[in-house]
């Protein structure tokens, strides 16, 4: 069972400290959203199940963090300035802003007109001055995408790592699109995160690593707890890819409001590395660079037979952070009817995903000796480096499994006046609600193996 309406979630994620909209006292400022302190932990084991699987569980990828304000250069040779923008038009009688592909039946969302502009290119790019004077000669973009970084650090990454081809470069972090219509909760924002991962191939083996990929990434998904009959791939029309694509697939997940892309896994060709080493030729002319060794300005590799430089292709698997939340939240929300006729709410993460990794409860709040005995094993507990443990000192068990299971922690454990005397703990699980008693001695163990076990 998933979320029947996008407003359900959204409730859920204020009441519960995941999401709030941005700059909420003040109004809000649309498109913008600030991640509370479940919703952080929940993004930033999101983000670490990602790069642990592209970084650190493989020997061909490495990692960078790259700056978010962009040389105009870099976004001119990589065809942003000219073609990364959205066909808008305005609504002539109730003044309302759309972009055009998204009025299917030609019309106003607002007002129900037709009376619409003609549609007109407007460009998604943020600028920035530079610099102490803002008079627009010096000025930069906020990345819309963390991947041209990721191309123009190739010989960075090459030169002080051991690799070659095939290998890649993975990168998280922001990016920000001047969306004309942000929608459907944080699906669609101006500020927002991917996941990227540039995976550079010799040319000709292009198409087979692109099946490669496609084929990884759903498998992750699913080990992130999405279910299969929730996620399609959609072979994007040739009329409807990228400037820069050969081929892409996207990862389709049918989101409250309905099916739209998780991730998208695109054959970028040689196109970025070209375009970049074609503007450093033309920079170092310009500038009358003088370099003895003009393979320098080249982002490319040699051939170890031939000697002869070569382009490499690139496949992209690119997720977005917050679509990846959006759907991990959507997947995990059950009501669910107990034997007693109540219902509960439980969002039922994959423990490595879930914000509280357990959380340990004194039977009655404020007793020293009680509140001692679970501090004690919070702190074994914390040793583990699982994530988030917490000591839940509200003394009403109840209330205190009916809101773990909501925010989808995986274990509860309970001090109780027996565990002052035979040194036992009750261990609540979250899915089964069953219960047992173990020594508390074993209890750091246990809870280890059922985060990374499940």
């Amino acid at each position: 069972m998933t979320a029947k309406t996008m407003e359900e979630l959204v409730a859920l994620c204020k009441r519960r400290g995941f999401i709030f909209q941005s700059n909420d006292i003040y109004g809000g400022l649309q498109g913008l959203y600030d991640y509370g302190p479940l919703g952080v932990e929940l993004k930033n084991n999101l983000k670490k199940s990602w790069w642990n699987s592209m970084v650190y569980e493989r020997d061909d990828i490495e990692g960078l963090d790259a700056s978010i304000l962009t040389n105009p250069m870099v976004l001119k040779q990589s065809g942003h300035e000219d073609t990364f923008s959205d066909p808008m038009v305005d609504c002539r009688d109730c003044n309302s802003r759309w972009r055009a592909d998204h009025l299917t039946e030609g019309q106003c969302l607002s007002c129900k007109s037709k009376n619409l502009t003609e549609p007109r290119p407007f460009n998604l790019m943020f600028k920035t001055s530079v610099g102490p004077v803002d008079d627009g000669s010096s000025f930069a973009y906020l990345r819309p995408e963390t991947a041209q970084q990721i191309f123009i650090n190739f010989k960075n990454v090459l030169d002080s790592t051991p690799h070659h081809l095939p290998f890649g470069i993975a990168q998280i972090g922001k990016a920000f699109r001047n969306e004309i219509t942000p929608r459907n909760f944080i699906f669609r924002v101006r500020e927002f995160e991917q996941m990227e991962l540039e995976f550079f191939v010799e040319e000709g083996s292009d198409e087979k690593w692109h099946k490669i990929w496609t084929d990884l990434r759903m498998t992750w998904w699913l080990e992130q707890g999405i279910s299969e009959e929730n996620l399609e791939l959609l072979t994007v029309p040739p009329n409807d890819l990228a400037h820069y694509s050969k081929a892409t697939i996207d990862i389709m997940y049918k989101f409250p409001h309905g099916l739209e892309e998780l991730e998208g896994i695109a054959n970028r060709t040689d196109f970025d590395l070209g375009s970049h080493t074609k503007g450093q030729e033309s920079f170092d002319i310009q500038a009358k660079v003088s370099k003895n060794n003009h393979s320098n300005s080249k982002l490319a590799v040699q051939d170890i037979n031939t000697k002869k430089w070569k382009i490499p292709y690139v496949i992209e698997p690119s997720a977005g952070v917050d679509r990846g939340v959006l759907a991990l939240l959507n997947e995990a929300y059950k009501i669910e009817t107990l034997d007693n006729g109540k219902e509960r709410t439980v969002l039922s993460f994959k423990p490595h995903l879930a914000p509280i990794k357990a959380a340990v409860i004194p039977l009655k709040r404020n007793n020293e000796q009680l509140v001692a005995a679970a501090t004690s094993l919070k702190s074994s507990l914390q040793k583990k480096q699982l994530g988030r443990i917490i000591v839940e000192n509200s003394g009403n068990i109840g209330k205190s499994y009916r809101r773990h299971d909501e925010i989808g922690t995986p274990l509860c454990i309970t001090i109780d006046f027996d565990s002052l005397e035979n040194n036992t703990a009750t261990i609540r699980d979250r899915d089964t609600m069953e219960q047992k008693r173990v020594l508390i001695e074993e209890i750091p163990q246990y809870v280890a193996d059922h985060i990374n076990n499940n």
